[in-house]
């Protein structure tokens, strides 16, 4: 059998009681005594860091340690942490383990030296142990800012400041490589000295500190970037804006970092980005002001600002201000004295002021004036207070300048106008009046004298008669109504000494003038001078007649003549003829082959006068008409025939004045035209091409068919029943339209081809349609023409009789209404004279006025229809 082995729990006692022996063995060997962790005896810790040192009992009783405690380099006990906030910079606190710590917050010099730490060992035995503290200070960047930016050309210190005790050795390394001292650069205690900087001098710089006795080592990496000072690039010396109007301005500036632009007001030195009206870009410089106000006027400053530096500028702004003409006085003045204006105007610039006379646009210039030496324009400017003035000076003042004058006031903003009168005084006259005939009256009718003085002031006026004054007559027949400048005499000449002269008188400061008017008897004319027949016709005659000598201030108002067949001697039953001063004197209505007697007369405003200048005057026998005239004006080119221009092309409307018929009427017209041309200074006519016309009651006809630009020559010939009058010619010219009446036609047989070539398709159709309806069901058109041609005669003839009893006569034309009685120029003309009644002709019957055409030299006229006992109504 094998060895037993012995049971778990007696090993385990074994073990226990093994471990009790060892303990009570250690205890009585340990050595009461206190130990300080960390166990170096000399603690080197840098100056502002934190502290802590424990203190642990090392005996064989923990129980029996009492007064356990840390004492200061001054063997001062320290004392442990308080309760409250306020924590000391040294206190002591109890750790598990019966240990007691040293705790420092913050280490300083002065903190250096020897701490003790003391207990007691039942209460026999005093255990002590110490250590050692020693103080540096390590490397501590003071001033070593991470980035630094130098100004362009100049020298400049990369700060690197470094504290440290012992006291460290800085070295320096531009992107990773040494620097040494040199030309460029200067190791110095606080930094680096970098000479004329350049933007080459950009990069990474590494300040390096060590302590070779505690072999502390430290770098700074500083990153250097080279600023550029601010450079205004762009900014006028003066700027001009318009008031109201909005306005913008660039102050533009470069550097580095971008500068920031701001604008300065000089006089309020405020910045104007804080106006309500101002906005400014400081990325741009842009300065906006929204409406320019007067007194935005002034000097502003233009500021670039960035880290290297901040520069200025000053620019002038100028508003324009649109020129305002604040005072203009109506100014008075004597003649031959001297008259001034004045105009006073503001605005920025100054504005300069002018005059001109109202309703001219010649402007007087500055000093005296090179058409007219009495006249001086003075002008003075006060650009500060931005007001001018203009004085406009007249030496020896005349009547002519009395008037409107124009004060302009210009800038550049605009221009301003204001009007002024000038006033000059002067003595009465009576200029007004001195063509004015005499005033007439007849048969006791009130007569009015008018007197107008020009003065100014206004003149008085008083009347006088045979030396006295009327005021004072008490004459009722004399009336005054108005006392000046206009004063009328109303004059009732109720006997003949009333016909006399009278004075008016005209009083103002300046004088007395006097005018005599005078009032005469008017008459009814003399007898006419003479009466001439000047054309004869057979039915009309044209007098020429020379009129009476007329008193100034009444006109002949009319010529009247009576006539009477010479065998009648009673003038009694005369006819009665009246005709205008300007219109021709033309008897008409005449029988031919007739002895007529004629007497005549002057009619002006006091009545008719005397009949005179009796003449008996025959008419000539019927014959053919006179010759018509064209009412047409032809236009003459340097010698050549004068020719009559169609507005047409290919026709022309001719028309003419009906002539007179010479005792018997006009039944037709005949026209012959035939196409011409000149050879060798002669008309030659295309005879076989001529065209003649009889036209009946008108007097237009038109030609059609006409060549374009070609000449015509037209002659008109007037047919009674005597024969034809002597034919009236005129060439006609048409206009060139040759070529587009071709074009024309070209573009309508085009069209008309298209249609036709459409309709005939259509029409053929219909055709085919017509016949199938024929063949198959005997309708259509061509069954029905069929049916009609198999008529009998008889049933033709039935239809006729029937018909027969259906006609109705047409009613004959009624005649044409006759025209009215036409005086020269195309007006109804009647005579105020013409008492008698109608004229008629010998054979009784009614003859109606004529229509007459006067072309300056002669007059024609168309007799109307008779109406009466032969004629053919």
């Amino acid at each position: 059998m094998g060895e037993q082995t012995p049971p778990l729990s007696l090993v385990w006692a074994a073990l226990l009681m093994c471990s009790c022996s060892l303990i009570e063995l250690s205890h009585a060997d340990l050595v009461p005594s206190l130990e300080i962790l960390p166990m170096q005896e000399v603690q080197r810790k840098p100056v502002g860091k934190s502290l802590i040192l424990t203190c642990r009992p090392t005996v064989p009783e923990p129980a029996l340690v009492a007064d356990l405690q840390w004492k200061d380099n001054m063997n001062n006990t320290i004392l442990p942490k308080p309760t409250g906030r306020n924590q000391p910079p040294m206190y002591t606190e109890t750790l598990p383990g019966e240990s007691l710590a040293l705790m420092i917050s913050s280490l300083t010099v002065e903190m250096g030296g020897k701490y003790y730490c003391t207990a007691s060992y039942a209460n026999t035995e005093i255990l002590e142990t110490s250590v050692t503290i020693t103080t540096y200070v390590a490397i501590t960047w003071t001033n070593a800012p991470e980035n630094q930016y130098p100004t362009l050309g100049q020298d400049y210190v990369v700060m690197c400041e470094v504290k440290a005790d012992p006291n460290p050795t800085i070295d320096w390394l531009r992107n990773g490589d040494p620097i040494r001292t040199g030309d460029k650069y200067v190791v110095q205690t606080h930094g680096l000295l970098i000479h004329d900087v350049q933007e080459t001098d950009e990069g990474i710089y590494t300040c390096r500190a060590a302590v070779i006795d505690t072999g502390e080592l430290l770098e700074r990496t500083i990153r250097v970037e080279v600023f550029i000072q601010p450079v205004i690039v762009s900014l006028p010396a003066t700027m001009e804006a318009i008031e109201g109007k909005p306005f913008a301005a660039n102050c533009t500036a470069t550097g580095k970092p971008v500068p920031e632009i701001s604008w300065i007001r000089d006089a309020t030195q405020l910045n104007v980005a804080t106006a309500d009206r101002f906005q400014v870009n400081p990325q741009t410089g842009l300065v906006t002001i929204n409406s320019v106000r007067e007194d935005d006027y002034g000097t502003y400053t233009c500021l670039a600002k960035n880290k290297a530096g901040v520069v200025d500028q000053k620019t002038k702004l100028n508003v324009l201000v649109r020129p305002a003409i604040y005072e203009l006085y109506n100014v008075t003045g004597s003649r031959t004295k001297e008259i001034a204006i004045t105009c006073r105007a503001k605005g920025r610039p100054a504005p300069a002021i002018t005059f001109r006379r109202w309703g001219t646009q010649e402007e007087y210039s500055p000093g005296v004036q090179v058409d007219d030496v009495r006249i001086v324009l003075e002008r003075y400017f006060d650009e500060d207070r931005g007001e001018s003035s203009g004085t406009l000076r007249i030496a020896n003042a005349e009547r002519t300048d009395d008037g409107l004058y124009q004060c302009i006031a210009k800038n550049k903003g605009a221009e301003a106008f204001k009007t002024g009168h000038i006033t000059v005084e002067f003595g009465p006259d009576f200029s007004q009046m001195k063509e004015l005939p005499p005033v007439f009256t007849w048969d006791q009718r009130k007569a009015n004298l008018s007197c107008l003085a020009m003065g100014i002031p206004n003149a008085t006026i008083e009347w006088h008669w045979n030396g006295r004054k009327i005021k004072e007559l008490y004459d009722t027949n004399l009336k005054i109504v108005g006392t000046g400048p206009r004063s009328d005499l109303i004059v009732h000449p109720v006997t003949r000494q009333y016909y006399s002269a009278y004075k008016c008188i005209a009083t103002n400061i300046h004088g007395t003038a006097e005018h005599d008017m005078q009032l005469k008897e008017a008459r009814v004319p003399e007898f006419v001078s003479a009466a001439v027949p000047r054309q004869l016709t057979a039915t009309t005659i044209t007098f020429d007649i020379r009129g009476p000598p007329t008193e100034l201030g009444l006109p002949i108002l009319a010529f009247s003549v009576q006539y009477k067949e010479a065998l009648n001697p009673d003038w009694s039953t005369a006819y009665n003829r009246s005709w205008s001063p300007d219109s021709p004197y033309i008897v008409e209505g005449l029988r031919p082959q007739t002895e007529y007697s004629f007497r005549f007369a002057a009619r002006n405003q006091v009545g008719l006068g005397n009949w005179g200048v009796n003449q008996k005057q025959s008419t000539p026998r019927r014959s053919a008409p006179e010759e018509p005239k064209p009412l047409h004006n032809p236009v003459q080119h340097d010698k050549e025939e004068p020719v009559v221009v169609s507005p047409y092309s290919d026709h022309f409307e001719l028309r003419w004045g009906v002539p007179a018929d010479n005792g018997e009427p006009i039944d037709r017209y005949q026209i012959k035209y035939c196409p011409g041309m000149k050879i060798s200074g002669s008309w030659t006519e295309l005879e076989d091409r001529c065209n003649t016309v009889d036209v009946v009651e008108t007097t237009s006809y038109e030609m059609t068919d006409l060549n374009g630009n070609t000449y015509y020559r037209i002659e008109l010939k007037a047919h009674n029943a005597i024969g034809y009058s002597s034919p009236a010619s005129i060439i006609m010219k048409t206009t060139r339209g040759i070529d587009v009446i071709q074009v024309a036609e070209r573009q309508v047989l085009s069209s008309a081809a298209i249609v036709g070539i459409a309709v005939g398709g259509v029409l053929l159709l219909l055709f085919i349609v017509d016949l199938l309806c024929c063949v198959t069901v005997h309708m259509g058109v061509m069954a029905a023409m069929c049916r009609k041609a198999k008529r009998s005669p008889s049933e033709i003839d039935d239809e006729a009789k029937l018909g027969s009893g259906q006609l109705v006569k047409e009613p004959p034309p009624s005649p044409l209404p006759l025209p009215p009685p036409v005086k020269l120029g195309g007006s109804p003309m009647t005579s105020p004279l013409d008492e008698k009644e109608p004229l008629r002709t010998p054979t009784g019957s009614i003859k109606q006025n004529s229509t007459i055409e006067f072309d300056g030299r002669f007059v024609h006229s168309r007799s109307g229809e008779i109406i009466g006992k032969n004629s053919a109504v």
